[in-house]
């Protein structure tokens, strides 16, 4: 379930995130309790309590006092948006670089992936 990569509650928070993109998560829904999930996973609450309240510090999740935590109204729409910047800061920005300094010419780049998307993403 947990690797040794990254914190337990960083992974925890992960899979949260992820679980919201995909949609298995959806706008406020309501989500397993810091003990629940620390039960169900076997880890300490605390450890559980840290992802949440970090989710709740980035605004994927809110809490409903005495109720629970919940994901929030705009969270898909703000880690699509995340994960746009992420994906050109790290995938497309450093590509195109790339293909500058060995010459390839941004047309013909841009023409691979068209290519690429016409034959189903193959």
């Amino acid at each position: 379930m947990f690797d040794d990569r990254s914190p337990i509650y960083r992974q925890i928070a992960d899979r949260i995130k992820a679980d919201v993109l995909s949609g298995a998560l959806k706008a406020d829904e309501q989500v397993m309790s810091t003990n629940q999930y620390a039960s169900y996973y076997r880890i300490n609450p605390a450890t559980a309590a840290k992802a949440f309240q970090q989710l709740v510090d980035e605004q994927v999740l809110y809490k409903k006092r005495g109720i629970g935590m919940f994901v929030g109204a705009q969270a898909r729409d703000m880690l699509r948006a995340q994960g746009r910047e992420t994906f050109f800061g790290e995938v497309v920005d450093p590509m195109v670089a790339e293909a500058r300094a060995i010459g390839i010419p941004l047309a013909e780049v841009i023409r691979r992936i068209e290519q690429h998307e016409k034959n189903g993403g193959v």
